[in-house]
């Protein structure tokens, strides 16, 4: 399956992710994205900063927790932050999942009609997926 496909079948196609996009794990280049979810650089380079730390102790951790997470140019309340994922929501009720694997970053959106623990499961599933492939 092409990275467009993950997108637009697996993840977006669940019904439980609206908007999303495969980026690479060096933040130099995006794989795949629905069409106007953008990530920027610099939201990128926080994303992989936070994600470097392994946990949620380190500057940029301690950053996003007081500020926000910035993905496509709207804020989300950081909640949970491990290394292995940040999850972050807005007072909507509509979030972000973000999850790394070996090569890839993937970062989802779900909005407020949405049960955030079934977009959380469809991009974590994916994302052990795209791991044991080797991505």
């Amino acid at each position: 399956m092409s990275w467009q496909g993950y997108v637009d079948t697996t993840l977006v196609g669940s019904g439980h992710v609206d908007k999303a996009a495969i980026i690479s794990v060096a933040g130099d280049s995006t794989w795949a994205a629905t069409p106007g979810f953008s990530v920027n650089s610099a939201e990128i380079k926080t994303i992989i900063a936070v994600l470097e730390e392994k946990g949620n102790a380190g500057p940029a951790s301690s950053k996003v927790f007081s500020e926000g997470i910035h993905v496509a140019g709207e804020r989300y309340v950081a909640f949970n932050i491990d290394g292995e994922h940040i999850y972050g929501r807005q007072s909507d009720k509509s979030g972000v999942i973000i999850v790394p694997t070996k090569q890839a970053i993937l970062v989802a959106h779900y909005n407020s009609d949405t049960q955030p623990g079934n977009a959380t499961q469809t991009v974590e599933a994916l994302a052990t997926y795209l791991s044991d492939m080797g991505y």
